[in-house]
């Protein structure tokens, strides 16, 4: 009888199992399959229009105030016709060889034209659509802010064959490298929203163009002063509000990584902007406007790299020292070196870029982003963060000269000694604000 019981209860047991697994092999099955999250796509939704807030206007406003007056349209117009000719050739192929399927190179052209993109295809826990038009936004800022770099005198022809170009054959590869599945990401480089896909790329894209095509007529006896400092501080201001769907929304989910990156970005950009102002203030006397300014976007670019890995205190220190650093490759260096940076896109977004991706290295905690830093033994990891600097500077500086080189050959690259003179407002655009 007892034995009888034990059999009943074991054949109960594999029958009340069974049931479970019929009734759970669905609920599994639709857990595995990817689905949209509402909370995501909302927030996803919001940090794309950030995103696209700081090109337009942020970004034109924060450069249109810096030049002077007869070229604040120029400055504008360039902005706004990248912010259309990267969506149109990210579009046509510029996602598809970043993020398609390839090589550790480059993507495919699977997704040409967006091939195969449907209403109902998820890319995680939000749609593909959204993905890609993201990442749109970041291939638009990118070459638009190389444009500071040679400000004042480049032809607009000229500026709309090089940063189309510059999008296909430098920014998309690179996106490729580090978040496509290329090779930088596989070497495990860290670079959370882009200090080495936007910033340094940027950068070192804006330092090539200003050697190659110049210095402005003028400097050293002109007054080069910014023309009206407000439009660059309510510039500044939407970069730095639009920032947070920079950084935050590169978490692609509203979670607590994502609530983690605004928190630093803002830590480390309140912080550049005070080194900065300070610093000045002590070497120069009075702090001023476009210093503080400087500094907060100097700082905006060094914590990308680092906005989903490091903690609080991390980004305070990586804020410090990106202040200290920009302002020294905006002032000391540049005068240095001789090279007529215009708008100092190099001193900011090349230097703050790469300090940015040094420190991610230094201070990334593997209780934040999976990967623990130098200071947490991984000394490591700074040599991995030198090496994706590294090739993202030759890379870009290599094919941005080639590119300029063509460009110059068939177009020309500057406008001419006239058309300068009388500003690239009228004589290019036959418009003035005055």
């Amino acid at each position: 009888m007892k034995r009888f019981k034990t059999k009943n209860g074991l054949v109960a047991s594999m029958i009340a199992g069974a049931a479970m697994l019929a009734a759970t092999g669905p609920v599994m099955a639709q857990a595995a399959t990817p689905k949209i999250d509402s909370g995501d796509t909302a927030w996803m939704l919001v940090s794309t229009a950030l995103v696209l807030m700081m090109t337009i206007p942020g970004l034109a406003l924060f450069y249109g105030g810096m030049v002077r007056r007869k070229n604040v349209l120029s400055v504008l117009m360039q902005c706004f016709s990248i912010t259309c000719l990267m969506s149109i050739l990210w579009m046509v192929i510029g996602y598809s060889l970043a993020f398609a399927e390839g090589n550790p190179y480059v993507g495919g052209l699977s997704k040409m034209f967006l091939s195969g993109m449907t209403v109902g295809a998820v890319n995680g826990t939000i749609p593909d659509s959204l993905f890609m038009v993201f990442q749109m936004t970041f291939a638009i800022i990118t070459p638009a802010l190389i444009v500071g770099a040679f400000a004042d005198r480049m032809k607009f022809s000229a500026m709309l064959w090089f940063t189309g170009l510059w999008l296909l054959v430098v920014y998309a590869p690179i996106t490729h490298w580090v978040w496509g599945g290329g090779f930088l990401g596989k070497d495990g480089v860290l670079d959370f929203a882009g200090g080495t896909v936007v910033h340094i790329n940027a950068g070192i894209a804006g330092l090539v163009a200003a050697m190659m095509i110049g210095k402005r007529k003028g400097l050293g006896t002109e007054i080069l002063a910014p023309h009206n400092l407000v439009l660059s501080v309510i510039g500044a201001a939407l970069l730095w509000v639009g920032w947070f769907g920079f950084n935050a929304g590169s978490a692609l989910a509203a979670n607590g990584t994502a609530a983690m990156a605004m928190v630093v970005t803002q830590i480390a950009t309140a912080a550049a902007a005070l080194a900065w102002m300070f610093l000045e203030w002590m070497l120069r006397g009075k702090p001023s406007v476009l210093g503080i300014i400087s500094g907060a976007v100097g700082g905006l670019v060094a914590i990308t790299p680092a906005a989903g890995f490091v903690t609080p205190v991390g980004a305070l220190c990586i804020g410090v020292a990106s202040g200290i650093a920009c302002y020294w490759g905006a002032t000391w260096l540049k005068h240095k070196l001789g090279y007529d940076d215009a708008l100092d896109v190099f001193g900011i977004h090349g230097i703050g870029g790469i300090v940015g991706a040094i420190l991610t290295g230094v201070f990334a905690s593997k209780a934040i982003g999976g990967t623990a830093g130098l200071l947490e033994g991984n000394p490591g990891q700074v040599m991995t963060q030198l090496w994706g600097i590294a090739a993202t500077i030759i890379w870009c500086g290599v094919a941005s000269f080639i590119l300029l080189k063509i460009i110059d050959m068939v177009v020309g690259l500057r406008v001419d000694e006239e058309t300068e003179r009388d500003g690239l407002d009228i004589s290019l655009h036959g418009e003035s604000i005055s």
